[in-house]
């Protein structure tokens, strides 16, 4: 099951390298480009969400299998595309396939297993969860320049049936309740549809449009609507699609809304990232491969000792301890110049690396371990969907902040170098000698043309730094809501919920 989250998640940031190469074999227009990944994006937010009710109806089996083998069947249907909307359409698909798998693999950690053994389950299917996103980018690059940019989506078939086989034999949880299925509640499905399709645009498309252009006026306007209409159907159903009746159990919501902020701060960085080397390094998708291994091999390096914390020290601690040195790292890359490369980035992804494994093993327990074995199913689907909706937030955020901050710092760093700034001039990457700490006299053409790109290269580096501030902080000020959290039984004290408890 693990593996086959791992292809699912992969598959977002797999093609974040290789877009170039599929919007030239397939005439993809600019504008349209990034669909190709939000359309996966809105499926997948989806299929989260009803993952829940979908376990209840099918059993955790019959569910894995299902989406494992249709996540296949639609990457196959991606790879052979001929057009940019036949990739779209199964992009949606897969997507929808992949989401259902995300939320399945943390509910089998907490009841396949009995409680001393959830931090070690849990901490292998959240390591490959975090590690999928961190080599994305090198595996992608690496099969489409060795083989072809179709190998992106070929490269899950093999595992992906191999998976489907064995989790149809291996797999034995729970029951399908297929009387059920008949319980679909087919208007909220509708509403919570395009509430969360409408959300996933908005914070996509927004911030390229303007917040205060009509189209995203409307697209606002269309997910408060159909979000308050869909929270008011969920509140008041018996057995609803979406169980929002889970967030009144504080300590589930508290850990709910680090899963949240873990996401804005994960999404955040491997967006970030890869970025900053492609635009002002110019790095190829190897090369930036390379360089973002450095996180998931903290990841990996972190993990046993992250489960032996787990079960020893307060979640509380253990909480305060991950988001501390998550807030580090991406402060410590806050201070970046147009000059940074591996050696630079090595210690902030260190921190970054170690610190996403001591986040997710105290707020998982958090969240889950201490639900009713009835509610882990829909409980794992929110927390799920939590940590992408705050995913989709942070990357709206990060695009607001560089398309609309580079203009303003050009015309301070040209107005610090007018007069002379010789630490500015050394930031820029332009010659010493003219910068004595006094008004520069005219500039001639030459000299501009020159300075420039210089200066606007190290105004979108001024902008990303922005970006990586504004995630620490919002890192860090999450940090206020530890005092709220009660203290959780340790794993070694919690009681086993039974195998097939939730049939």
């Amino acid at each position: 099951m693990t593996v086959g989250m791992f292809f699912a998640i992969l598959d977002i940031q797999i093609v974040a390298s290789s877009l170039v190469d599929i919007q030239f074999a397939l005439n993809i227009p600019s504008n349209q480009l990034s669909y190709i990944q939000t359309t996966y994006l809105i499926a997948e937010v989806i299929a989260i969400a009803l993952s829940g009710w979908l376990t209840r109806v099918m059993s955790t089996r019959w569910l894995f299998v299902a989406a494992m083998t249709g996540f296949v069947v639609a990457s196959v249907g991606c790879a052979a595309s001929q057009s940019y909307m036949v990739l779209f359409g199964f992009r949606f698909i897969q997507g929808l396939f992949g989401g259902a798998i995300i939320p399945l693999v943390f509910t089998a950690a907490f009841v396949l297993f009995p409680p001393r053994r959830q931090p070690l389950a849990t901490v292998i299917g959240g390591g490959f969860a975090m590690l999928a996103p961190t080599v994305g980018p090198y595996i992608g690059g690496w099969l489409t320049e060795t083989l072809s940019w179709h190998w992106l989506f070929l490269i899950n078939l093999g595992p992906g049936l191999a998976v489907a086989a064995l989790a149809a034999l291996l797999i034995h949880i729970d029951e399908p309740d297929w009387p059920h299925g008949r319980t679909l509640d087919w208007p909220t499905l509708g509403l919570v549809s395009v509430f969360l399709g409408s959300l996933e645009l908005t914070l996509k498309e927004a911030p390229h449009w303007g917040w205060s252009a009509p189209r995203s006026i409307g697209l606002v306007l269309l997910c408060f609507v159909t979000g308050v209409l869909a929270l008011r159907r969920c509140l008041g159903q018996t057995n609803a699609l979406v169980e929002i009746g889970v967030f009144r159990d504080r300590t589930f919501a508290i850990g709910a809304r680090y899963s949240f902020v873990l996401g804005m701060a994960l999404f955040g960085m491997v967006y970030l990232l890869p970025l900053f080397l492609g635009l002002v390094r110019g790095l190829g998708p190897i090369e930036i491969g390379t360089i973002m291994i450095v996180t998931g091999g903290a990841q990996l390096l972190i993990a046993p000792l992250a489960t032996y914390a787990e079960t020893r020290v307060d979640a509380r601690a253990m909480t305060l301890l991950g988001y501390g040195l998550f807030a580090a790292g991406l402060f410590a890359n806050a201070v970046a110049t147009p000059a940074w490369d591996f050696d630079q980035l090595f210690w902030p992804q260190v921190l970054r690396g170690a610190a996403v494994m001591i986040c997710l093993l105290p707020v998982t327990r958090l969240a889950l371990g201490q639900l009713p074995p009835q509610q882990i199913a829909q409980g794992s689907a929110v927390f799920n969907l939590m940590r992408n909706i705050g995913g989709a937030v942070g990357l709206a955020l990060i695009d607001t902040v560089i398309e609309n901050r580079p203009a303003h710092h050009v015309d301070h760093i040209i107005e610090r170098l007018q007069v002379g700034d010789r630490e500015m001039a050394s930031f820029v990457g332009l010659p010493l000698e003219r910068f004595t700490g006094q008004p520069l006299g005219p500039i001639d053409a030459t000299m501009q043309e020159f300075a420039r790109p210089l200066v606007e290269k190290a105004a979108a580096v001024m902008s990303f730094n922005e970006a990586w501030i504004m995630l620490a902080v919002l890192v860090a000020v999450s940090l206020l809501a530890l005092p709220l959290m009660k203290k959780p039984p340790t794993a070694s004290l919690a009681v086993a919920p039974k195998p097939h408890s939730l049939s």
